[in-house]
């Protein structure tokens, strides 16, 4: 064998070895990412965020309101022992209240200190959450009346965005007869630390 066959040889092993191994998640994981759109709503201190905000470290995005009776408290339970399982200081969650007329901004920042205090409650008219909401790939529907206590239908994935502000991956709920539906804690952990090994990397 010649030594230029030898060295070509050298360097197609070279890069098999360096190339990543296939993501074995059940995530629905975008590739290439998803752009999000710009947006403005609020946090739960009435200050304004968009997409830079979505940018310099990874975001968990849940749709939901506060008076939800079971999968919004049972999931953001989930997903601050998610937080906590991981201990990454570069991951945090944004609770998306999908609920505006009752969600208030002090309503907000009461309902997610409960859970961790450094989470974002975020929100704002329809006419600025709907397209956000959409753009994530999720969706949420309200009755026009708004009165009483009326229940508010969304969806119950979470959404993953890399630190460019990109839609990475969306985690689906598990759904069982009679149970409601909610992630999986140990499986959202593992395929979450995964996902960010493989693209931090």
């Amino acid at each position: 064998m010649s030594l230029r066959w030898l060295w070509a040889g050298c360097v197609a092993l070279s890069l098999v070895g360096c190339s990543k191994p296939e993501l074995d998640v059940q995530a629905l994981v975008y590739e290439p990412a998803k752009k999000i759109n710009a947006f403005t709503l609020q946090d739960q201190h009435s200050a304004e965020v968009g997409v830079a905000q979505l940018q310099g470290q990874w975001d968990l995005v849940f749709l939901g309101y506060t008076s939800c009776p079971d999968v919004c408290p049972m999931t953001l339970a989930k997903l601050s022992q998610v937080v906590s399982n991981l201990g990454r200081k570069d991951l945090n969650v944004w609770f998306v209240s999908v609920d505006p007329n009752r969600d208030t901004a002090a309503k907000r920042r009461q309902y997610i200190t409960y859970f961790n205090p450094e989470f974002k409650a975020v929100s704002g008219p329809h006419a600025q959450l709907y397209p956000f909401v959409q753009n994530l790939g999720l969706i949420y529907a309200i009755t026009e009346e708004q009165t009483g206590n009326y229940l508010v239908d969304h969806s119950a994935s979470v959404v993953l965005v890399d630190p460019d502000g990109f839609i990475r991956a969306i985690f689906k709920p598990e759904y069982a007869v009679g149970s409601v539906p909610t992630i999986n804690t140990e499986i959202m952990t593992n395929e979450l630390q995964a996902i960010i090994n493989h693209y931090s990397s």
